[in-house]
């Protein structure tokens, strides 16, 4: 009898414990968003110093829409999830596949329209379009500090 109460309170305990990854890791798409926020502002103020304002605009518009395509693709991706598993939406998957097409057309041509506007921004924009790398090494960096302190 005392083996099973002991059996029950450790897996209450695990329960707990796999309660508290899963809440860890769902915000890791929030945590995601928030470093290319606080990323985008500091990589330009350093284009600027180093590369002048030219690179700086680039970076900054590369930022945009990466941050955009970005946010686009996560939402493209729960209408994809709702769609497979029939848990509330009503778009038909033509509506769906012509969503994620639309979207990198309109990137491609904001992409166009900056190149033929400022041609000397093209490396910033490049470097700007590489912002969700970025946040998604900050984010690893954050699960592997965070997996270390919880051992210690």
């Amino acid at each position: 009898m005392v083996g099973a109460i002991v059996n029950v309170s450790s897996t209450d305990e695990a329960s707990a414990l796999a309660a508290k990854d899963e809440k860890f890791y769902s915000s890791a798409l929030l945590r995601i968003r928030a470093f290319m926020l606080v990323l985008a502002p500091l990589f330009c103020a350093m284009a600027w110093l180093k590369f002048g304002w030219s690179a700086a605009t680039g970076f900054l518009l590369g930022s945009i829409i990466a941050y955009l395509n970005f946010q686009w693709l996560k939402s493209g991706v729960s209408v994809l999830v709702d769609k497979v598993t029939n848990t509330g939406t009503r778009q038909s998957g033509k509506a769906v596949v012509a969503r994620f097409l639309l979207r990198y057309a309109l990137l491609g041509l904001a992409a166009y329209a900056i190149l033929t506007s400022f041609p000397a921004s093209l490396r910033g924009l490049f470097a700007g379009l590489f912002l969700p790398v970025a946040a998604i090494v900050c984010e690893a960096v954050y699960e592997v500090y965070t997996a270390l302190r919880a051992d210690a």
